[in-house]
């Protein structure tokens, strides 16, 4: 199956019915997808694409939690703060409508990598028994470029969420990103092994924690199930503010990474 997209990079767009269909298909489809871990219900799958040297991602588990919990979990930013550890920034922009934003996420990386850090449109649908949040990347005049950190590029990453029978309910996370930079192409698909599984266990864990916290930190606040809310809490979008690459300002220094070994990944922790 092609993996080339509707969403293009840098492009404000309302997913159709067709580009959701898309990401569904890339998280049920296994064909051309390389297993690489399978071990306690979580399964990660590689896959080599055309649009970047760096390997497609993909995670499945399965949770005893609900889905509703768990698509409130991945959507609800101030949560995210109390469980997100590599997350040094988080912040929405702006609305486009109430099932679109644009938002920016700094991300901690262990050293010796060099911090990213993304803008993206993140968009979702949610059919009641299937869920999915998605985003792209896309320039906002709200985050220029910002010393220190490597500006990455999100293709195509997001979640796929599946109730089952009972309170079973299945995640799967895909990713088509570049890290950009000069590291390696080695050493993130690596580190994609590695982390992947870990970041799923973390979800997991706060998901199991959400309804308790929730009840104690504003219960009635969920934009992304109310519509009202969602276009009254944060500023309106302006096609205005949307620019293209070569006229984002900041540094774009390289913070090379090129000399990484196998020896720096011995002790690394996410």
């Amino acid at each position: 199956m092609s993996t080339q997209l509707s969403l293009k990079v840098g492009e404000v767009k309302i997913p159709e019915d067709s580009d959701f269909r898309h990401f569904k298909s890339l998280c049920e489809d296994n064909d051309g997808w390389k297993l690489e871990v399978n071990k306690n219900q979580t399964t990660v799958w590689t896959k080599a694409n055309e649009l970047s040297d760096f390997k497609m991602v993909k995670v499945r588990s399965v949770f005893d939690i609900d889905a509703a919990t768990l698509y409130d979990v991945l959507h609800d930013p101030h949560y995210r703060k109390t469980w997100d550890h590599s997350m040094l920034e988080g912040a929405e922009i702006c609305a486009i409508n109430p099932n679109n934003d644009i938002g920016y996420y700094a991300i901690r990386c262990p050293p010796p990598l060099k911090n990213r850090d993304f803008v993206t449109q993140r968009s979702w649908l949610d059919c009641g028994y299937e869920k999915i949040i998605i985003n792209h990347s896309v320039n906002h005049v709200a985050r220029s470029l910002k010393k220190g950190f490597i500006r990455g590029t999100s293709f195509l990453t997001g979640y796929y969420i599946v109730k089952l029978e009972a309170d079973k309910t299945q995640l799967t996370y895909v990713s088509q990103s570049d890290p950009k930079g000069n590291l390696p192409a080695w050493a993130i698909n690596k580190l994609t092994r590695i982390f992947a599984p870990k970041v799923i266990h973390r979800i997991y864990k706060a998901a199991k924690n959400y309804n308790s916290w929730k009840s104690k930190n504003n219960p009635d606040l969920k934009p992304w199930l109310n519509p009202e809310q969602m276009m009254t809490t944060l500023p309106r979008y302006n096609p205005a503010d949307i620019v293209s690459d070569d006229k984002m300002t900041g540094s774009r220094e390289s913070l090379d990474e090129e000399g990484l070994n196998e020896a720096d990944f011995q002790d690394m922790d996410y």
